[in-house]
């Protein structure tokens, strides 16, 4: 029906009940059909006007829809930061996968990804941001330690790589990369110095700088004796050399030549490694691979005598199933015996490198007690065998050699600074009031905080405290202690314990020795955190991306480091895993947890970025209480 304007029924016209759309009406409905199989196929004449929905409570799903429109500039910032953090190249955005999971994820089908160049661009935003923000928390820093090491990329560029570590006002280290440098010169020891001078600059840190580590190498070496700087040598660097001479002059090349010959044995052929795995299964072991040592790295001697050991009954049993000539011979008891001895020897040091290894918790306190541990387990006993003496005596003389060539002053001052290690047992009793008065010396030239003035009492409060006062007003209280006196006679904490959070709560009792422990506690013990750095520029210096510009390898770099310490906290695995040791007393195990020098650098850099890293800086992780406990017994 139609109506007129009074509200009367018009007899001359109709009305469609879909699309409410009139004709005229002259006594047939040839009009009305006509529009419904044009404009309306498939509804029936007869069919009742379709009714009002009505409301209902909306489904969990509908609930979860998206109910505002997307945020494009949101998530193309989200892409550049996920691409730079998991070192993905920038042609990843051209993909149409990652273009159909984020469609289907912001239910937008006509989504489109941003562009390279777009990506780029936003790339170098965010890096200009985070530097910024890195820069003016180095502004605050009371002192700031740099590390530094040069390396050479896939396409035979050299860089090199600078790192900072601070302690801030509420006594949280940080540790994340200032610069990832292009060099096209000689590593001559003026150039090594000036390069490290302009990131200093750049940085505006140049006036905060407390000490620069490097390798024992000679340009390094030399490059630091010309900043004015306190030189830290890499102590992991000084452990691995040691090592290294040990195992040569110990007479044990021999039966570790014949283990290389073992091992090559199933890993150069797929047949022989397949045979090792079925025995594995057979005996009820984990099916796992023997481990090929490489010279340069003497963890991996260990990876590789601890995992034959460990399967040695599949290794024999394998090697029987096939008498053919060029087949290796098994390790006789004797020679198992040796390699055993071996084991002992170096899972101790391995767990110092580990310790003194990380750059999210303070290690420099922690050297000395560390070598005083190893010395004092590499004494010779009337019980050990010719092989364990030599390589005892040959640790312990160029270990001994090396130490006297690292910052012995440095080491000294932080340990006792440490309350976890400021009894200075780890060193003879001559030489720790030394320690002290150097300390004393130091903290007298820090210059008094300010203090605001107390309110005083009320007076006639004061009458009365003067009015009860003795008679004996001449006698004066004795002299109070210094602060280096009264932080002496403190109790030693619990190695459990974080020495950052003692000095958070008792910084202003020490109003002198804070900014000394800040200097201090904040220098890293290795130059570990440069090598992280390089194992993420190979992730990202790939053979598919060497012609990456040296500014966006900066960039790149700089923002996963930056973003990885960030989310993850760079804390160390907790997950008890086949590959932990259980030399405790206890049984606790410890994890692997941060590497030093001597293990290779893909997996340092797999372990830094693994996704079970959950606990905070100042709360140690398990195996770091544990790697110390161990370390001072």
């Amino acid at each position: 029906e139609s109506y007129n304007k009074d509200g009367s029924v018009d007899n001359t016209k109709v009305q469609c009940s879909i699309c409410f759309k009139e004709f005229s009406y002259h006594r047939s409905t040839s009009s009305l059909s006509y529009h419904l199989q044009a404009k309306h196929p498939g509804v029936s004449p007869d069919a009742s006007p379709p009714s009002k929905p009505q409301p209902r409570q909306r489904t969990i799903p509908e609930c979860g829809r998206r109910s505002r429109p997307l945020d494009e500039n949101k998530l193309t910032t989200a892409i550049a930061r996920w691409v730079a953090t998991d070192c993905r190249p920038v042609n990843i955005v051209e993909d149409s996968g990652l273009r159909d999971v984020i469609r289907l994820a912001s239910s937008e089908p006509a989504y489109t990804l941003p562009s390279r160049g777009t990506i780029v661009a936003r790339i170098e935003e965010l890096y200009e941001a985070e530097k910024q923000s890195k820069i003016n928390l180095l502004r605050n820093a009371n002192a700031v330690a740099l590390t530094g090491d040069h390396w050479t990329s896939v396409s035979n560029q050299n860089y090199l790589g600078v790192t900072a570590h601070h302690i801030d006002a509420d006594w949280k280290l940080h540790s994340f990369a200032l610069a990832v440098k292009h060099s096209e010169e000689r590593h001559f020891a003026e150039k090594c110095a000036e390069q490290f001078s302009e990131v200093a600059e750049q940085w505006e840190i140049a006036g905060k700088v407390t000490t620069i580590g490097t390798d024992s190498a000679r340009n390094m070496t030399a490059a630091a004796r010309l900043l004015p700087y306190e030189h830290m040598p890499c102590v992991a660097h000084s452990l691995q050399r040691s090592i290294t001479m040990s195992l040569r002059d110990s007479g044990l090349e021999n039966v570790l030549a014949k283990c290389r010959k073992l091992v090559g044995h199933f890993k150069h052929s797929p047949a022989n490694a397949a045979e090792l795995r079925a025995q594995q299964e057979e005996l009820g072991q984990p099916q796992e691979p023997l481990v090929q040592d490489v010279s340069t790295r003497w963890n991996s001697t260990l990876s590789m005598i601890t995992r034959l050991l460990r399967n040695k009954d599949a290794v024999k049993a394998t090697l029987e199933l096939h008498q053919q000539r060029g087949t290796p011979a098994m390790l006789t008891n004797a020679e198992l015996e040796k390699i055993e001895k071996l084991e002992t020897l170096l899972e101790p040091c391995r767990y110092v490198t580990e310790l003194l290894g990380g750059e999210q918790y303070i290690s420099c306190s922690a050297v000395l007690p560390a070598l005083c541990h190893l010395f004092r387990l590499m004494t010779g006993s009337d019980d050990d065998p010719g092989y364990v003496l030599r390589f005892k005596a040959a640790f312990t003389s160029d270990l001994s050699k090396r130490k006297q060539s690292t910052n012995l002053q440095w080491l000294k001052v932080a340990t006792a600074l440490d309350p976890r290690f400021k009894d200075l047992k780890c060193l003879p009793r001559s030489e720790r009031e030394e320690v002290w008065k150097l300390i004393k010396e130091e903290s007298a030239q820090q210059p008094e905080p300010r203090r605001e003035p107390e309110p005083g009492p009320p007076k006639k409060k004061m009458h009365f405290l003067l009015a009860a006062a003795s008679d004996s007003d001449d006698e004066e209280d004795p002299a109070s202690d210094t602060s280096v006196d009264r932080y002496r006679g403190e109790p030693s904490i619990s190695i459990d314990d974080c020495p950052l959070e003692w000095w958070s709560g008792h910084a202003r009792a020490y109003p002198t020795l804070a900014p000394l422990a800040q200097k201090y506690l904040a220098t890293p013990a290795t130059t570990v955190p440069c090598e992280r750095l390089f194992s993420l520029s190979g992730h990202i210096l790939q053979k598919k991306r060497a012609a990456l510009s040296t500014a966006n390898v900066t960039r790149l770099v700089s923002l996963s480091s930056h973003n990885c310490a960030a989310v993850e906290g760079e804390t160390v695995h907790e997950a008890q895993t086949s590959d932990h040791f259980d030399l405790l007393p206890n049984g606790g195990g410890v994890g692997r947890g941060e590497r030093g020098h001597g293990v290779h650098r893909r997996a340092v850099a797999d372990r830094t970025r693994s996704k079970g890293r959950r606990k905070t800086v100042q709360v140690q992780s398990v195996w770091v209480r544990f790697a110390l406990r161990y370390a001072m017994q």
